[in-house]
């Protein structure tokens, strides 16, 4: 993709080399932790216009640092999305364009084989010799770390965290196990640690006949040992042990994905707060649950309360001065497993219903919340309308460690965080191969896209994001010298898929 710039280029690093004062003088490189949420809504936080969850925490983190509100991810869901992360690539260029499960291994839905045979496990893995993210900045000194949920390398292959260079991980090899926070197990990087949760297949419904109002019939869906918070500890571990080193944490926590499990004190805050409520009886997939939309909330805050949690422990250690805290969201709001996103208005002011948030090129799919917070270079309480995306954290990074990145698609950020001039794309790209296929590109304020391409359609619809950020108002037949350049630049962009089941 071609990269352009507004001026010849500034000599950040010798501004900001991504060093602060260490002990005694000494200087240290800049902590970087970047938390990744999963399906959560660009309007699912207080500072993007949430009104029914509480996140006094993150909203802190916008309050102290800067709030992006033309932030995109790499992908619709999460498997691409994090690849275009890792590598710097969006995905005309990415390795991974769609999840891939690998089904042709056998049973991998069944989580029962799963337990049994850990090759059933995972996804697609990054090939071996791809150049990541966390590579790079081992380069510069850093010890790495990801903890939480990982979908590019089933379990024995060559694109596992520890062989993609992390140093650390700790959490889900695989997107399907995700499908419970009650978990059987959890990767300690390559080996397995068993849980003392049984278990309970995702999709469990509740027993025949029983009653779906009666609270006590979704016992059996709360267990001993709850994955987010075993993570956190791993996290809060991870820092205490790295207090006096460069470190690299990717915080990628399953939170809000379905199914809708949360601890049970936050639950009952929400009870209280939006009252009585219909069951979840678990006929969209996923677990049942008796207040799916104090569920919802729940995971949210005390997820959120956790982020407070490290903040402390950061101040604490003297660290927080000097660590670049980046928080995004991995695609738009979900549609299933009982989540109401139009009750929430996840996506505001996109579109949140089915077809609109994940799993859609359309804006409620791919515009995420990024907020940064920095404390030593970032400006309070700012707010930034640069129109970015998941492949520019690679070169961001990057230049925050004084180091080279690898070759990507991206533009560094750091300018917009520090208040210096920011270069800037000329157009944004996503492909988006399955169900019936998608594209879409943004140029400007002009969204092309071009939806059931498996069907056989090449008509490009056109939307003004200025006036119509919804794409309600398609104004292709208006301009078609528009038109004809936006294709020329999907053109441009694309470059035919290694795996082939990413073709269209």
């Amino acid at each position: 993709m071609k990269k352009t710039k507004t001026f010849i280029g500034l000599a950040l690093i010798s501004t900001v080399p991504g060093y602060g004062a260490g002990k005694a003088g000494i200087e240290k490189k800049t902590n970087i932790i970047y938390i990744l949420a999963d399906d959560l809504g660009f309007a699912d936080l207080g500072c993007y216009g949430q009104e029914r969850i509480e996140t006094p925490n993150i909203d802190g983190l916008a309050a102290n640092g800067i709030r992006f509100t033309q932030h995109y991810s790499g992908s619709a869901v999460s498997a691409p999305s994090r690849c275009v992360l890792l590598t710097g690539k969006h995905t005309g260029h990415a390795y991974i364009r769609g999840n891939d499960e690998m089904e042709e291994r056998g049973d991998v839905w069944n989580h029962a084989a799963m337990l049994a045979d850990s090759s059933l496990e995972g996804q697609r893995p990054l090939p071996a010799g791809t150049q990541i993210l966390p590579m790079i900045l081992k380069k510069a000194g850093y010890t790495t770390a990801c903890i939480g949920k990982w979908g590019l390398g089933y379990p024995g292959s060559e694109g596992t965290p520890n062989k993609m260079g992390f140093d650390f991980f700790y959490g889900y090899n695989c997107q399907r196990q995700a499908h419970t926070y009650y978990p059987p197990f959890l990767y300690r990087n390559e080996r397995r640690e068993y849980l003392s949760n049984k278990l309970l297949a995702p999709g469990t419904k509740l027993n025949p006949g029983s009653d779906p109002r009666l609270e006590t019939n979704y016992d059996k869906y709360t267990q001993k040992e709850y994955a987010p918070d075993l993570m956190f500890n791993e996290i809060t571990r991870f820092v205490e042990n790295n207090k006096d080193n460069a470190f690299f944490m990717m915080w990628t926590t399953p939170v809000p994905h379905v199914p809708l499990q949360a601890p049970e004190r936050w639950i009952r805050h929400y009870v209280e707060k939006f009252g009585d409520e219909l069951p979840y009886i678990g006929n969209k997939g996923y677990f049942p649950a008796r207040y799916p939309h104090a569920t919802y909330a729940a995971m949210i805050s005390h997820w959120d309360e956790q982020i407070g949690q490290l903040i402390t422990q950061l101040k604490k250690l003297g660290l927080y001065e000097n660590t670049l805290i980046i928080f995004t969201s991995d695609n738009g709001p979900t549609f299933n497993g009982g989540t109401d996103s139009p009750w929430f208005d996840s996506a505001k002011p996109f579109k949140s219903e089915v077809g609109w948030g994940k799993a859609s090129l359309r804006e409620g799919g791919i515009r995420v919340p990024m907020i940064a917070c920095w404390p030593s270079k970032i400006k309070p309480g700012t707010t930034s309308n640069h129109i970015s995306a998941f492949w520019d954290v690679m070169p961001t990074f990057a230049e925050v460690a004084g180091v080279k990145a690898t070759d990507n698609d991206g533009i560094s950020f750091l300018p917009s965080l520090i208040g210096k001039r920011q270069p800037k794309h000329e157009y944004l790209y996503w492909e988006y191969p399955e169900g019936s296929g998608s594209k879409a590109i943004r140029m400007g304020n002009w969204k092309g896209y071009i939806t059931d391409i498996r069907k056989g359609n090449i008509t490009m619809e056109l939307y003004d994001l200025n006036t119509d950020p919804r794409e309600q108002i398609n104004v292709a037949d208006k301009h078609p010298d528009i038109i004809k350049q936006l294709e020329f630049k999907m053109k441009e962009a694309h470059r035919d898929p290694i795996i082939k089941q990413f073709s269209m």
